[in-house]
């Protein structure tokens, strides 16, 4: 028999039943995005971010979203810049205590012991002790309903020198960043390599 070349169909049978509406977009995890911040006094705030991503590649662009009544809110209308900082293993804590602290209520830097430092390219402060910082201009504002959408073109990309390959790219095996699970309210670590992309399914295209 001569083959077709294309593989067998799959005959896999899932039953499937209707859930309330929500935000379960699996892999059903967010990145845990630190947002710095300069209130209209100049005090540096950071809040932890459970919306957020990557948007755009050229202009390379990230969003945050959060709600109206937040204390960083009013501080990126003013601002209209921000810093994501990436969450990790070693700052776990930290990372969870800014998004559950307001600024109002206390001085978030000074309760962690992290260190706040100015950015270069736009006016909002980073954290000093995390892997990755990313300086953004916030170039477009959405109200979407309970939240807010800040886009963010990225003006500046900070690494710790020792967590980066000889190519220039994090290594995210050492970075070890959080990802929050909004269903479970759970931090996890990203797992094993599934494989390369842009390269596996090369097996199924045609020569």
């Amino acid at each position: 028999m001569v083959s077709t070349g294309h593989p067998k169909k799959r005959t896999v049978k899932r039953l499937k039943i209707n859930l309330e509406n929500k935000t379960m977009a699996f892999p059903f995890l967010t990145p845990v995005f630190v947002v710095g911040t300069y209130d209209e006094e100049g005090k540096p705030n950071a809040m932890t971010a459970a919306w957020g991503g990557i948007c755009c590649s050229e202009p390379p662009c990230v969003t945050i979203s959060l709600r109206k009544a937040t204390y960083t809110y009013n501080s990126l209308m003013l601002k209209k810049a921000y810093t994501v900082n990436i969450a990790c293993k070693e700052f776990a804590k930290e990372s969870d205590y800014f998004g559950i602290a307001s600024a109002r209520d206390a001085d978030k830097f000074a309760v962690t012991g992290l260190t706040a430092v100015r950015s270069e390219f736009v006016d909002a402060p980073y954290i000093e002790e995390f892997p990755v910082n990313l300086e953004c201009k916030i170039v477009h504002i959405a109200d979407l309903g309970l939240h807010t959408m800040f886009v963010g073109e990225v003006l500046g990309v900070k690494v710790s020198d020792t967590l980066k390959d000889n190519k220039e790219q994090p290594i995210i095996e050492q970075i070890e960043p959080l990802l929050f699970a909004p269903g479970g309210r759970g931090y996890y670590l990203p797992g094993e390599s599934a494989g390369r992309a842009f390269g596996i399914g090369r097996e199924l295209m045609k020569e």
